[in-house]
């Protein structure tokens, strides 16, 4: 790791001049030095001697932002101690973040807030028409979910995001590396070079970019999301793709009776995604599958899997649908999008615009 050039103290005066930069988890000094986000170490934090930090370390957990983002449950397991003294590391983390201006004092003006979301990141989608339903593509700090059924277009977008995440922020990317972390085996490199040929991109720059992870069992993906954090790190990733996040979890728990307990671990999955999201300005990107409501007798039957757990937590939910030889979105919920579809079509290109057929010469009276 490297050395800082401003050692941070938490009870110093120098977090009064401290600002952050989330673009590349920095935090800037007013002399204009550099630390690192990474630096801050374990023993900056109140109450966290070398026996805690060592055991924290055994448990995987090598960075403050790891820490800060770890249920208190999780926590007390791996460290072996009490509920109330893993809830104190927590929240010491987090006051650490906040005084070094990572995160956000526990109270924000709503125009302070407005401010910092005019800032966030967003990653084209390589869709105009997808972007604008999304209000410029999908977005930092949240949690976005496409759900439909098989065919519906889910993973052709993951795919585009994974070309379109390597490029300039200027230019719709993320600048940025990707996680994709694949449960039902749908990932294929020949597909990403495709897109990223048709696009004018250097195929072999987009796929050294995404870390690929191939998930076998439900305890396995468990697993990941847990030591996400420092994945996130070690890959320099600005986008996390979860293709899906449901199928392992609804394959393995079978009948009524294991219901509440597969839920409960999906609920601990994606408060994680969110906490994840948050603390490391990332944009997390996740698949659902669908199931039918046999009881409908008019509308649309299809509805997404999961029940209220995954609908309660995620931040965006986008429904995808077959129309002929082209996709519709449809914004199913959302904070403050506008509910609209859109068409979009799958090339070559990944995720592309509907050509609009140009009008036929002929009269339209006889």
């Amino acid at each position: 790791m490297a050395s800082r050039k401003a050692k941070i103290n938490p009870e110093s005066d120098s977090y009064k001049n401290v600002r952050s930069n989330n673009d590349d988890n920095t935090i800037s000094d007013e002399d204009g030095s550099i630390t690192d986000i990474a630096d801050l170490e374990m023993k900056d934090i109140e109450g966290i001697g070398p026996t805690t930090a060592r055991k924290l370390r055994e448990a995987g957990i090598i960075s403050v932002l790891e820490l800060a983002v770890t249920s208190a449950d999780q926590l007390s397991l791996d460290i072996e101690c009490s509920k109330d003294t893993a809830a104190t590391y927590i929240m010491e983390a987090q006051r650490l973040l906040r005084k070094s201006h990572v995160l956000e004092k526990e109270f924000v003006n709503a125009n302070s807030l407005l401010e910092k979301r005019k800032s966030l990141l967003r990653c084209s989608t390589g869709s105009k028409s997808l972007d604008q339903l999304l209000l410029g593509g999908v977005e930092t700090q949240a949690v976005t979910e496409f759900y439909g059924e098989f065919g519906s277009g889910k993973s052709q977008i993951c795919h585009t995001l994974c070309a379109m995440a390597k490029q300039p922020i200027s230019e719709g990317g993320l600048d940025g590396g990707v996680i994709y972390i694949d449960t039902e085996g749908t990932f294929r490199p020949e597909r990403l070079s495709q897109i990223a040929m048709a696009r004018g991109f250097d195929p072999m720059l987009v796929l050294k970019n995404v870390a690929i992870c191939k998930v076998y069992n439900s305890s396995h993906l468990e697993l990941i999301i847990k030591d996400l954090g420092r994945y996130i790190n070690e890959f320099n990733a600005k986008l996390v793709i979860i293709d899906s996040i449901i199928s392992l979890h609804r394959a393995e728990y079978l009948g009524r009776g294991t219901l509440a307990d597969r839920q409960q671990r999906l609920n601990a999955i994606l408060h994680k995604l969110i906490r994840l999201a948050e603390m490391f300005n990332i944009a997390i990107v996740i698949t659902n599958q669908v199931q039918s409501s046999p009881d409908m007798f008019f509308g649309d039957p299809t509805k997404a899997a999961g029940g209220n757990i995954i609908a309660h937590t995620s931040t965006y939910r986008i429904y995808l649908r077959k129309s002929g030889e082209n996709r519709i979105a449809k914004m199913i919920d959302s904070p403050y999008h506008p509910y609209s579809d859109i068409r979009f079509t799958v090339n070559e290109k990944g995720v592309d615009d509907v050509k609009e057929k140009p009008e036929s010469k002929k009269s339209k009276f006889i």
